[in-house]
């Protein structure tokens, strides 16, 4: 069965065609989702909670042709109100974002925490351009947003990029 067709089929009520749509994008959604949270479980939890949401509003999509991009962007708001809510949460200890054991290059360290200050709108165009590796039609579709503006904000978000992290790699705390 065709994508567009199991999406129609899933917005009926169908569990089986859902299943399958979001099995054929888990890969996409959690590279996603790992992108924003930088951590495996949060990752996970912003995905089930994708799940979720969608399969209750699933019957209130009018376009079913438009679901993976529909899908990405409930993800995407998941992955907002988990940094928002883990802002106003106090950590217990600060441990850092990678996995016990992890090798984590400073250059790495410096670009997620340049593009962590970053703003939102930058910050989600460079993410879906240069992590999940989607088109510019795609992140417009995704970001509900002309084509333009996502090479706009794609431009001056790596003008800003630069000018946040020096040639040597550091990160400017201007």
């Amino acid at each position: 069965m065709e994508e567009r067709e199991l999406a129609a089929a899933a917005c009926r009520g169908d569990e089986a065609a859902f299943y399958a749509l979001i099995t054929g994008q888990k890969r996409k959604l959690y590279g996603i989702a790992y992108s924003y949270l930088h951590n495996e479980a949060d990752a996970l939890e912003a995905v089930q909670e994708t799940v979720c949401r969608a399969w209750t509003k699933c019957g209130r999509l009018r376009n079913p042709e438009v679901f993976v991009t529909w899908l990405i962007r409930i993800l995407i708001n998941c992955c907002i109100d988990e940094q928002k809510r883990k802002r106003r949460v106090i950590p217990y200890e600060e441990v850092g974002d990678s996995a016990p054991g992890e090798m984590v290059s400073d250059s790495k360290v410096d670009l997620e925490r340049a593009l962590s200050r970053m703003k939102p709108k930058y910050r989600h165009v460079l993410i879906l351009r240069y992590y999940e590796d989607m088109s510019v039609a795609d992140i417009a579709k995704v970001l509900d947003c002309p084509e333009g503006t996502v090479k706009t904000r794609l431009r001056q978000g790596l003008k800003l990029l630069k000018q946040k992290i020096e040639p040597g790699g550091a990160v400017t705390h201007a």
